[in-house]
């Protein structure tokens, strides 16, 4: 997977995201999950790390269906009392429909791009797709900042338990000493980027010039299949909801 062009794994990405999208149905979600799971272990990433990248996701999604499940709409006979809510069979299928969705959705995109290098992507884009160079190194630069800011943000921690500042107060004050050190990790992010963009202006990033590139991006035919593959996945996955009468087309 990591000899993948970026911007194949963007598309294919893309594809399978828009076209589960325009449906609120469990048959596609479903098929397009078991297609994504199968080749998961072809993704390059060790199974401990690709866990912990999932982790977030698998979190989120139930979180999500659990909106569906509380304030859909009321359909079929009620199957659990809860407060004030009466959860019926149809919130039920909502919130089942909603969680897979999310997870077929964002699983293609979560394990794609954690195989992916920001530096390849930032090529691809200027280099294929032709995006503004200033604008792709300005966002590869941001994007190399954001391993530095949790550094940050793991030295602040511990430079404030050293001096005694940390601990103690109760939840109220863990907020406050929260927010506090929130700012002085803006702080040295803003002191961090105004240096950043000076250096780059004074190493002429901004120059009318054309660019040279270090590494030439290209786009082969096994980034081209790969697309295809990705496209025949969200084509299986909408044939068989339309086969089963469970597609819901969301647009109407």
């Amino acid at each position: 997977m990591t000899t993948i062009s970026p911007l194949a794994k963007l598309c294919a990405a893309g594809i399978l995201g828009v076209v589960l999208l325009l449906s609120l149905d469990p048959v596609s979600a479903v098929v397009a999950l078991v297609f994504e799971l199968s080749l998961l272990p072809w993704a390059g990433v060790p199974a401990r790390r690709l866990l912990r990248i999932l982790t977030p996701l698998l979190i989120a999604a139930p979180f999500a269906g659990l909106s569906g499940l509380l304030y859909g709409r009321d359909e079929g006979d009620v199957v659990l009392v809860v407060g004030p809510w009466n959860i019926s069979k149809g919130e039920v299928a909502l919130a089942v429909t909603i969680t897979l969705r999310i997870l077929a959705v964002a699983l293609p995109a979560v394990v794609l791009f954690a195989t992916t290098d920001p530096t390849d992507l930032a090529d691809g884009l200027a280099q294929l797709w032709k995006f503004p160079a200033r604008f792709v190194i300005g966002a590869l630069a941001a994007i190399r900042m954001l391993g530095l800011m949790r550094q940050d943000w793991q030295m602040l921690r511990l430079a404030r338990r050293a001096r005694g500042v940390a601990d103690g107060g109760g939840p109220i004050a863990a907020l406050g000493r929260l927010g506090n050190q929130a700012m002085a990790l803006l702080t040295i992010a803003v002191r961090r980027g105004s240096l950043l963009a000076t250096a780059m202006e004074a190493r002429a990033f901004d120059a009318p010039i054309q660019r040279t590139w270090a590494r030439v991006a290209t786009f082969t035919p096994r980034d081209a299949w790969f697309v295809v593959g990705a496209a025949g996945i969200a084509t299986i996955a909408v044939m068989m909801a339309v086969m089963t009468g469970a597609w819901n087309f969301v647009i109407s």
